[in-house]
């Protein structure tokens, strides 16, 4: 008996591991990303943008530029509007140390009502001093009056 328990142990015990399977070895395409260690910092050099009075059926290009003030390279992750009446748009490289880099948002007011607008952008960067900011544009959105 004694024979039969410990021929089913070893069995049990080559069943696990056989079935534990290989671990992966290879590191994610993004695991720059999640290495704290690899982290910078980023400076936004104009985080809000105010961009006056515009006339309903306008498109507009706002620009948000931002520097990379770690010794790291700097990568945004993910760029998403606040809304479906702006399209966001990012420097897609590494932005070395020192240099900048921008976020854009295409603002349409076909998609957006009149009157005072605060719409915003976030952006999700491998940055330590955040890593999720939040861009934010406003202005007046004027009526077209038809006659």
């Amino acid at each position: 008996m004694k024979t039969v328990s410990c021929l089913f142990f070893f069995v049990a015990t080559m069943f696990l591991i056989s079935c534990a399977g290989p671990e992966n070895t290879t590191p994610p395409a993004n695991s720059h990303l999640a290495d704290t260690a690899n982290f910078t910092t980023i400076q936004w050099l104009d985080s809000v943008v105010d961009f006056g009075t515009i006339t309903q059926g306008e498109k507009i290009r706002l620009q948000f530029k931002f520097k990379n003030t770690g010794k790291k390279p700097l990568f945004i992750t993910n760029v998403r509007a606040g809304c479906g009446c702006t399209v966001p748009n990012y420097t897609k490289e590494a932005v070395a140390p020192g240099t900048t880099g921008e976020v854009t948002a295409e603002f349409d007011t076909n998609r957006s009502a009149s009157g005072n607008v605060r719409k915003n952008v976030v952006v999700h960067t491998n940055t330590s001093n955040g890593n999720e900011h939040t861009l934010i544009f406003t202005g007046n959105v004027k009526e077209v009056k038809v006659n």
